[in-house]
């Protein structure tokens, strides 16, 4: 999501300033790549990049393809082969042994749906989206391009390629997938990509340790709130990245905000109480996680408080539980236990274990799955 509000706001920019600008899309991966599908950037006429597709070995050519698709007012379909070592110019600095295959859209702003109109539709509203993207891998087949966004039911764009039932169905399974179907005689791919709601990171605290978490949140793309009751420490001037900073008593914090099951929760206000009655209400949410800062003495009090209290906890209440918080990377300083939060955080996102990738398997990233209709 970060990336895609970036494009739009370089565009916009650019669009202000009278300047034509092309989107490269990533729209299908064959063995390793830096970037998946989905992977966006935006070019504007005068060279300026926002987004990235590769690991930076492939901008450069995609500038000049680019460009080449704004002169022509065309779009292309251009294939990067990195795992031809015969080919230095990819192979040797890229390394990642995959084919990558790069949609280049010609931006035309007078078109009402044109591909960053659909874009600005992911961000209008908090909800799951599917981005449907059509591209052909024949040699001088017409490449549609980006078509569609779907939300909930409803498109913003008229469905002349019969794709809802496949755009529903990503939605449902909440992955990412391509499609191969047959338009006008010719076959085409569809990548339908799946692009979940922003995280929302809720942090009951507002003292100095709070303010590497909320950065690195930000860098991030989440959707930062602080809360607590120090007027002196819950202000904006001290948190310029997050989205909102409030002043509140530990209900009023709950009834401020949205909760849905991408709300993640840290209770770090060093005050036991503030925490313990901030708990005590979000365990009657969805949200997923639950961090908590300080040592497993202050957890198992609060389990015994809120069982005093005649609150019982469910395992699936101790499964989003986490406490001590963060992974354990030795972390020291604020900034060190920031990074150990977050990450734990963005592994729980990702259903992973947080462990080192030496030990992975299989491959880093899942590929969208590909089946013919």
């Amino acid at each position: 999501m970060t990336e895609i509000g970036n494009i739009i706001a370089s565009y916009n920019t650019a669009y202000a300033a009278g300047k034509k600008t092309a989107l490269a899309t990533v729209v299908k991966v064959e063995g390793s790549s830096y970037r998946q599908p989905g992977a966006r950037m935006l070019v504007t006429e005068d060279g300026i990049l926002t987004g990235a597709i590769s690991g930076g070995c492939l901008e450069g050519d995609a500038l000049r393809k680019a460009l080449l698709a704004i002169n022509q007012k065309q779009n292309k379909l251009i294939t990067y082969d990195t795992s031809d070592e015969s080919v230095l110019e990819f192979s040797v600095q890229l390394g990642c042994n995959g084919i990558v295959h790069i949609l280049f859209e010609y931006i035309d702003s007078d078109h009402p749906h044109n591909p960053l109109e659909l874009l600005k539709k992911v961000e209008e509203n908090r909800t799951e989206s599917v981005i449907a993207t059509l591209f052909s891998l024949e040699r001088n087949a017409k490449q549609i391009g980006t078509v569609n966004v779907y939300q909930e039911n409803q498109s913003f764009f008229d469905d002349h390629y019969s794709l809802g039932d496949e755009s529903l169905n990503t939605l449902k399974n909440k992955s990412s997938q391509i499609i191969n179907i047959q338009v006008e005689n010719e076959e085409q791919s569809i990548l339908f990509q799946y692009i979940a709601p922003p995280v929302s990171l809720v942090i009951a605290g507002a003292g100095n340790d709070v303010q590497p978490v909320v950065k690195m949140a930000a860098i991030l793309g989440w959707e930062v709130t602080v809360g607590e009751g120090r007027v002196t420490h819950a202000t904006q001037k001290r948190f310029p990245e997050a989205k909102n900073v409030l002043v509140v008593k530990p209900d009023e914090l709950i009834e401020n905000i949205v909760i849905d099951n991408r709300t993640y929760f840290v209770l770090m206000t060093h005050n036991y109480k503030y925490d313990l009655e901030v708990l005590k209400l979000v365990l009657k949410t969805n949200c997923p996680y639950i961090g908590i800062l300080g040592p497993k003495t202050k957890l198992q009090r609060m389990f015994d408080d809120l069982h005093a209290d005649g609150n019982i906890l469910t395992d699936e209440d101790y499964q989003r539980i986490y406490g001590p918080i963060g992974l354990d990377i030795g972390a020291e300083t604020s900034e060190e236990i920031a990074l150990s939060v977050i990450s734990e955080i963005k592994a729980v996102i990702e259903d992973r274990k947080g462990t080192s990738l030496r030990y992975k398997i299989d491959k880093i990233h899942g590929q969208p799955a590909a089946k013919h209709t």
